[in-house]
C-alpha cells in the first residue's frame, strides 16, 4: 500500500504527543496496570505487557513510573474496574474511524464518542461496521533514505511478512502480531532503529482525501484521543500532506 503521506503522519503524531505528554502517560500507565493484572508482571510471558513498556519507553516515560504501574497491576492493591471497549464509526466523507478504549464507565464514553463523530461531520456506527476494513498487525516504520536492503534482509530473516514503500521515501516492516517483538528485537539488535513501531490495526486498504476532508479527520482523531478513556484510534483515511500544515 502505498502511502504518500506515511511519515507526515508520522511526524504529526509525535508532535502531538509531545505536546499531551502528561496525558499520554497516564493512558500508558493505565495500560501497562491493566496488562499486569491480566497476565503477570513478566513482560517475557505476557506480550501485551512487553508491547506496553515498548509504547511507554518510545514516549520516554520513566523506569520507576513504568515498574510502579507493573507492581500495582500484579499485586493486591484495589483497582479501577476498567472495561475494554471499541467504537466505530464514519468520520468526514465517509472515513472508517475505530477507538479503542478503556473505560469505568461506558455511558459516559459512549456520550463523549458520538458528540466528537458528530461535531466534525461524521457518525458513531454499530459494532462491526468499519472493523472489517482493518486488520491486527505490526508496523514498523523506518524514515525516507534508510537501507531498505539491509532491512529487508534482517526483517525477512526474523519472520516478517512483507515491506511496504511509500510514495515519500519511508518504509514500513509488516508482521503478524504473534512475529512482532521477534522482529522488532532483530532490527534492534542489527542496529536498525524505526522512527516508530507498534502493533495497529492497520487498514487492508485506505481511502485517499484532500486537504480539507483531512483536516477535518485529524481533528476528529485528535479530539477522540485527548479524551481520557481512549487509548488508540485508528482510520482508513489517506491523508494528503498539505492537510498537516495550517489550514
Amino acid at each position: 500500500m502505498a502511502g504518500h503521506s506515511k511519515w507526515a503522519n508520522v511526524q504529526h503524531r509525535k508532535k502531538a504527543q509531545d505536546a499531551k505528554r502528561g496525558k499520554l502517560f497516564t493512558k500508558l500507565i493505565r495500560e501497562i496496570t491493566v496488562a499486569a493484572r491480566m497476565g503477570g508482571s513478566n513482560p517475557d510471558l505476557s506480550p501485551r505487557l512487553r508491547l506496553a513498556i515498548d509504547r511507554a519507553l518510545n514516549v520516554n516515560m520513566p523506569k520507576d513510573n513504568i515498574e510502579r504501574a507493573i507492581r500495582r497491576g500484579a499485586g493486591t492493591d484495589e483497582l479501577e474496574d476498567y472495561a475494554e471497549a471499541r467504537f466505530e464509526g464514519y468520520g468526514p466523507a465517509g472515513v472508517a474511524v475505530m477507538a479503542d478504549c478503556m473505560t469505568d464507565n461506558r455511558n459516559r464514553t459512549v456520550s463523549e464518542i458520538r458528540y466528537a463523530f458528530s461535531k466534525y461531520g461524521g457518525n458513531l456506527g454499530t459494532d462491526g461496521c468499519v472493523a472489517y476494513l482493518f486488520r491486527n498487525q505490526g508496523v514498523i516504520v523506518f524514515p525516507p533514505s534508510s537501507n531498505e536492503g539491509r532491512i529487508l534482509e534482517v526483517a525477512l530473516e526474523a519472520g516478517a511478512e512483507d515491506i511496504a514503500d511509500n510514495d515519500d521515501g519511508s518504509l514500513e516492516v509488516l508482521t503478524s502480531s504473534e512475529h512482532y517483538q521477534a522482529v522488532k528485537q532483530a532490527l534492534d539488535a542489527a542496529d536498525l532503529q524505526p522512527a516508530d513501531a507498534e502493533i495497529t490495526m492497520r487498514p487492508e486498504t485506505t481511502v485517499m482525501v484532500g486537504a480539507e476532508v483531512g483536516r477535518k479527520t485529524l481533528k476528529l482523531i485528535e479530539h477522540l484521543e485527548d479524551l481520557d478513556d481512549v487509548q488508540n484510534v485508528y482510520t482508513n483515511a489517506q491523508i494528503h500532506e498539505s492537510a498537516y500544515g495550517e489550514p
